[in-house]
């Protein structure tokens, strides 16, 4: 089949608003206070905008791998954890002893636990590589607990 030749297509033309020197002009300045948008005059070459680096796959997992490791500080936030831990002693108890709770009382608490479930992660990171996975399932922490023979 031959193509055929429809001769040019007709060019969209864009059409811009420019406005003119004397309504620029108009606005009153303030000496020493620069707008925060700052034009460039038409022959100013342009400004490149630097790209955010982009790093490959698994690189960024593994700094906050090694920063966490580093790191001693407590990773649940307090005050969820403190209301969590109230919540469940009200469960049990109810309300009628009035329960209230030291600081470093909440804080034993949280420390305990998390070093609790850093040991849980651990084994069931080592039951997902035992499987030839890398990727850790609900089956992993299931037969971690399972061989603790705890809970």
């Amino acid at each position: 089949m031959a193509r055929l030749s429809l001769g040019s297509t007709p060019k969209r033309v864009i059409a811009t608003n420019r406005r003119t020197a004397s309504s620029t002009s108009a606005r009153k300045t303030v000496p020493g206070v620069s707008s925060g948008l700052q034009r460039n005059a038409p022959g100013d070459p342009v400004p490149e905008t630097l790209k955010k680096r982009r790093y490959r796959p698994g690189t960024l997992a593994l700094r906050e791998i090694r920063q966490y490791q580093k790191s001693t500080d407590l990773l649940i936030r307090k005050l969820p954890f403190a209301r969590l831990v109230r919540e469940i002693a009200t469960e049990y108890l109810g309300n009628e002893y009035g329960l209230r709770w030291q600081s470093v009382a909440v804080l034993a608490l949280q420390e305990a636990s998390e070093a609790f479930l850093v040991n849980l992660f651990e084994d069931t990171n080592l039951c997902a590589l035992h499987a030839k996975r890398v990727t850790i399932m609900q089956k992993d922490i299931q037969l971690a607990r399972r061989i603790r023979g705890q809970f």
